[in-house]
């Protein structure tokens, strides 16, 4: 499955047909897509975007438009499922089609989301029903509303740890790095799982990002300091990841990875450990279930961070949905927007952090609330400004390009030193930090 990569994400980290999108009744209200007054008059037919592959093809999305139909009867949902969504998307944003309903692809400019999208309202009303409402308003505006949220995390193997002997969570990455060496001793599982053949799970080790400090505003430290700098929640993370792979606590050979595999090789044991989200429990959980595994095997535990004893997990948007600035149904494309989001249950489906603010968190950060992992959002008001830098600095923070250098350099697939490394992405990212004014 193409998921996200939020991941975020963070992540993280996700257009339409060619020959065009819309068709039915009803007409554009101006720029702004408007929350409908009386559902049975909203009509249109309607393309919505997707990364979720899996999901289209197996059914599950048309049960919701099914049941989005008996609140919204005139209007029709076809979905376009993308597989390479980030990059296609793109090409299609060139033109005036990519659809009525579109995942906001990362590489659209924060700045730019009102050249594209159409406003659903002002961030001062719709962020006293939602969370994540600043990771897409600019001016006062938002622009996107995810249906879900998810908490960085390993997703781990209990009965693994357990066999080697590690039964509490690290605190350090010192201590997660004597736990992966104790699995790589006492079992037979792969202690720590790159999937570097598949990339985009590389990305999302820049979730780390707020869950070093615990700081809410880790996003305006990314624009204003050294995310690579001695104390810099980046080179933390980028450190451990190098670690990891240096010291052999890896797959033989990271090029023959295989994400859809790896699931149920977690499952069974034969993983003990990976980099990801809570959005994912779910898939290895199932993976498990169809390998005959024990579902409750797999867990899930934060980075190995404290401060003053507490340890610490960003809460992200998944990919947010828009509605397209041109599309001739903004009120039918709202209506999915809002019906996803509020009515869809997808959140509780995929054991995540609704978007609603009032929703109690899912089952599988319960083990966070019981160890008092406290979760924290994001400010992102300088989120489009960190866009800009890395797009200046060609880094790539939420790309696979520069952790596969760095995986690469740290089994010795390509020469290099790991501190003139982060250094050199450091000193990319503040010199570029300097031309965007920030």
């Amino acid at each position: 499955m193409n998921h996200r990569k939020t991941l975020t994400g963070t992540l993280l980290a996700a257009a339409l047909l060619a020959s065009g999108c819309t068709g039915g009744g009803g007409s554009s209200k101006g720029a702004d897509a408007e929350a409908a007054d009386d559902p049975a008059q909203v009509s249109g037919s309607i393309t919505v975007l997707t990364h979720r592959t899996d999901i289209v093809q197996d059914g599950t999305m048309k049960k919701y438009a099914d049941d989005f139909n008996k609140t919204y009867p005139k209007v029709k949902v076809k979905f376009d499922a993308i597989t390479d969504y980030e990059a296609e998307v793109k090409i299609r944003m060139n033109t005036d089609n990519y659809g009525d309903v579109l995942m906001i692809p990362a590489v659209i400019k924060k700045n730019d989301y009102p050249k594209f999208f159409a406003s659903l309202g002002s961030q001062k009303e719709l962020s006293e029903k939602y969370r994540f409402t600043d990771f897409t308003a600019v001016d006062g505006k938002v622009y996107g509303q995810s249906p879900m949220g998810a908490a960085p995390g390993f997703l781990y193997n209990k009965r693994i740890w357990a066999e080697a002997g590690v039964t509490d969570w690290p605190t350090t990455p010192a201590e997660f790095l004597t736990a992966l060496k104790a699995i790589k001793s006492k079992t037979d599982a792969v202690p720590y799982y790159t999937n570097f053949a598949a990339q985009w799970p590389l990305s999302q080790w820049t979730a780390v990002n707020g869950s070093v400090s615990c700081d809410t505003e880790a996003t305006t430290r990314l624009a204003e300091g050294n995310p690579w700098g001695e104390d810099g929640e980046l080179r933390v993370a980028d450190q451990l990841l190098y670690d990891i792979v240096h010291q052999g606590l890896i797959e033989k050979d990271p090029t023959t990875t295989n994400w859809e595999n790896s699931k149920p090789q977690l499952a069974k044991g034969e993983i003990a450990t990976a980099w990801l989200g809570s959005w994912a429990v779910i898939q290895f959980r199932q993976a498990a279930e169809k390998a005959g595994a024990d579902p409750d095997d797999i867990g899930f535990m934060p980075f190995p961070a404290r401060v003053d004893g507490k340890a610490c997990a960003t809460v992200n948007p998944d990919y947010n949905q828009a509605v397209s600035i041109h599309s001739q149904h903004k009120e039918a494309a709202r209506a999915w927007i809002d019906w996803f989001t509020d009515k869809s249950g997808y959140a509780q489906d995929n054991l995540s952090i609704s978007t609603l603010k009032d929703a109690p968190l899912p089952e599988v950060l319960k083990p966070y609330e019981e160890q008092g992992v406290e979760l924290i959002e994001l400010d992102d008001a300088k989120g489009g400004t960190v866009k800009e830098i890395d797009n200046a600095s060609e880094v790539g923070i939420n790309a696979p390009a520069y952790r596969q250098e760095l995986v690469d350099i740290a089994r010795g697939a390509k020469d290099g030193d790991v501190d003139d490394f982060l250094d050199d992405l450091g000193k990319r990212w503040t010199e570029a930090a300097k031309t965007v004014g920030s």
